[in-house]
């Protein structure tokens, strides 16, 4: 044999060998897609959804809100699994039900209500009236249609991006520990579990920070999930701007980190700061105060001289936006370093196991062998006392198992509880018997979506509601041992996905029920809700781990045909007299320097009129080095805010006030501030405009004159 072919064999022979070696660095365990949506809903006039604050309206936005889909399978043909993180107060089923329904219209049976989990962040400082139950609606003057589609269509949107990107990817898991950023804000409660229970841990909240980090085939990142819990409660009860607070934030920094140079929600990398077990978990760490007189409120009740509206829980920042800033860099941070030095990779099967449940109607079977049952949904004394991230009004109190004649008899007006009802829920006494009220429509849920996503030896338990710290503890480790006593490896990872699919209020466990704070209070089916969950959930564990289906149960009732609103649509804008739409009223300076504000005041109109999804009311522009201008900043930056302000509601007239604080490292230059919007004349018609602001200029501190 020549030499030339010895040659030939060899360099055929190390082709193969390197290709061999090529698709083995190459090979992926899963495919994975990922996608982001923009969820913001009606800026102006509509009642924000949280704290249940009738005046507590939008008046325009901070950040705004997105959802982040990601897509699961091991090939592309196989079975798949979808988890979605809204920056919203909780995941709404009907609008699950309205996604799962224009899926399938695409997709067929490959998404389905089965396999779709929709999880909420719990922000604070969204638009309400996107609920199908009533009491949810109340403060928001019922049903938003508007704001209802905004968060159907930023989901579709976001899911369909993650099955457009849909690759061959790594998971990889890890865990670890952030403090400083989360407290109780029901010790009391939590001092009712049991003292051996309570001695297995060394806080009395969460603090396990978990982080699934992907990468597509060549190693670079393509997405994050992070799970954590805290309330985005931040933002407190006087904000009037939306926001996705402290976990929207979080967001924004990790895909700023990993997008580099990409506006918010156009970046490839998407990462959820999603949400946990955070019941009972506050973000405002130094703790409630008394308004009055600076001193801490009273331990049982969180009043101060016996009212709960002096009662109020800050920091740790000096102000609610610096407070947001720190938990959220403190969120970021940790996940960012667990995504870099994440190293136990995820493998096996991706799987689901989803079951409708009437949760009225759970037959519980406690340890001690004895059967009790949950309850029709109703809201106890203590729901109305609000807590210490919002207190609530009147003389309510927390902690409390007395009622009052005088609330009695307004709830009386309403609905009495039937006997049954009120031993049922016992010892919370009833404010709002809502089980029992079938009009207009259903106040509450009573069929709720179970459901548990598995990625490997990863399980998300999806949950709807909010589970305290020891709730979460006890479902964790019940699903965790099942599935390990059913065949799953021990290394084998759980975490609670709150809020999701519906929102059935609050989970305590039994005991801390007893002490009827507000959580215990809100929780809506009775002193066994955990136990009848713990039931569930460990049910379908047994159906996952052994690969048998699990029944799909009672579907829940589609009541979006008989909602009520009361808003009112906006009936017309006008400018003032000699002014036109966009036109600037107060404009900016000649020059700024790095880390002062810009504020701009243009002739607006209603932002109702155009929400803008996917877009921006304003644009904060830079010129480059050829004369061009390129959007900076938008209203979906932290850096800015776009008000809102009804100058003459008969009149029609309002304005637009942007501010824009500059970073202390801007890059030096020429700029100008551009405001857009839509107005509608008296005769229905919507026209768009644009405003922008002169030309000024941003200096470092060696320029200043």
């Amino acid at each position: 044999m020549s030499a030339f072919i010895r040659l030939g064999l060899l360099s055929v022979f190390q082709t193969i060998f390197l290709l061999l070696l090529c698709n083995t660095c190459l090979a992926t365990n899963y495919y994975v897609g990922t996608g982001i949506g923009d969820i913001t809903g009606p800026a102006a006039q509509v009642n924000m959804m949280g704290y249940a604050n009738p005046g507590q309206t939008s008046h325009g936005i901070h950040l705004r809100q997105f959802s982040r889909a990601f897509i699961f399978a091991t090939s592309p043909t196989s079975a798949r699994s979808v988890f979605v993180s809204l920056d919203a107060c909780w995941s709404p089923g009907a609008v699950k039900q309205q996604v799962v329904k224009q899926l399938k219209l695409v997709y067929g049976e490959l998404y389905t209500e089965r396999n779709v989990a929709v999880s909420g962040i719990h922000t604070h400082g969204g638009a309400g009236g996107f609920s199908q139950y009533l009491l949810y609606d109340l403060t928001a003057f019922g049903f938003n249609q508007q704001n209802f589609e905004a968060l159907v269509n930023g989901t579709l949107q976001s899911i369909h991006q993650a099955h457009k990107s849909l690759q061959p990817a790594d998971i990889y898991m890890n865990s670890g520990e952030l403090l400083d950023s989360n407290i109780n804000r029901s010790p009391t409660a939590y001092l009712n579990n049991p003292e051996a229970e309570r001695a297995k841990y060394k806080y009395d909240v969460d603090k396990d920070f978990v982080v699934l980090k992907i990468v597509d085939g060549a190693g670079k990142g393509i997405g994050m999930i992070s799970w954590f819990a805290v309330h985005c409660t931040s933002m407190n009860n006087t904000n009037k701007l939306l926001t996705s607070d402290n976990k929207g934030y979080a967001s924004l920094l990790f895909e700023q980190q990993l997008n580099p140079g990409a506006l918010p929600g156009k970046g490839q990398f998407v990462a959820a700061f999603a949400q946990s077990n955070l019941g009972d978990v506050s973000p405002n760490t130094k703790g409630p105060h008394c308004l009055d007189t600076g001193l801490p409120c009273d331990r049982d009740t969180s009043t101060c001289n016996g009212r709960n509206e002096q009662c109020v829980a800050f920091g740790p920042g000096n102000d609610m936006f610096e407070s947001t800033k720190i938990i959220a860099t403190n969120q970021f941070n940790k996940a960012l370093e667990l995504y870099n030095s994440a190293t136990i990779k995820l493998s096996g099967p991706v799987d689901f196991r989803h079951s409708y449940v009437d949760m009225t109607i759970q037959n519980v079977t406690l340890a001690s062998g004895a059967t009790v049952q949950t309850c029709k949904p109703a809201m106890g004394y203590s729901f109305a006392a609000g807590t210490t991230d919002g207190p609530g009004a009147f003389d309510f109190k927390q902690g409390s198992n007395s009622s009052n004649p005088f609330w009695n008899l307004v709830r009386d007006l309403i609905k009495e509880p039937t006997k049954r009802q009120s031993e049922c829920h016992y010892p919370k006494p009833i404010l709002l018997d809502t089980g029992e009220i079938k009009e207009p429509y259903l106040w509450q849920p009573q069929i709720v979506d179970t459901q548990l996503i598995r990625v490997g030896q990863f399980v998300i338990i999806v949950v709807p509601g909010e589970f305290t710290t020891m709730s979460g503890r006890r479902m964790r480790e019940l699903i965790y041992n099942t599935l390990v006593q059913e065949g799953f490896p021990s290394d084998s990872k759980v975490v609670i996905a709150g809020l999701s699919n519906e929102y059935a209020d609050y989970i305590t466990t039994f005991e801390e029920y007893q002490i009827q704070r507000y959580e215990g209070g809100s929780t809506i089916y009775g002193p066994h809700t955990l136990d009848a969950y713990l039931q569930i959930y460990k049910q379908l564990a047994v159906y996952l781990a052994q690969g048998k289906p699990s029944p799909l149960g009672p579907p829940p009732p589609n009541q979006l045909g008989k909602q009520i609103s009361l808003l009112p649509g906006v009936i017309y804008d006008l400018p003032p007299i000699g002014k036109h739409f966009g036109q600037v009223i107060k404009d900016v300076q000649p020059s700024y320097v790095q880390g002062s504000s810009v504020t701009v005041t243009f002739v607006s109109a209603n932002p109702r009129n155009d929400l803008r999804t996917g877009d921006s009311f304003l644009t904060v522009m830079r010129k480059d080095t050829s004369g061009n201008w390129i959007p900076e900043y938008t209203d979906a930056h932290w850096e800015t805010r776009f008000k809102w302000v009804d100058t003459g509601f008969i009149l029609g007239t309002s304005e637009a006030e942007i501010v824009w604080d500059i970073p202390i490292g801007q890059q030096p230059g020429e700029y100008r501030i551009e405001h857009r919007g839509t107005s509608k004349s008296i005769t229905g018609t919507k026209s768009a405009f644009i405003g922008q602001s002169s030309t000024f200029i941003v200096k470092t501190a060696q320029n200043i004159a």
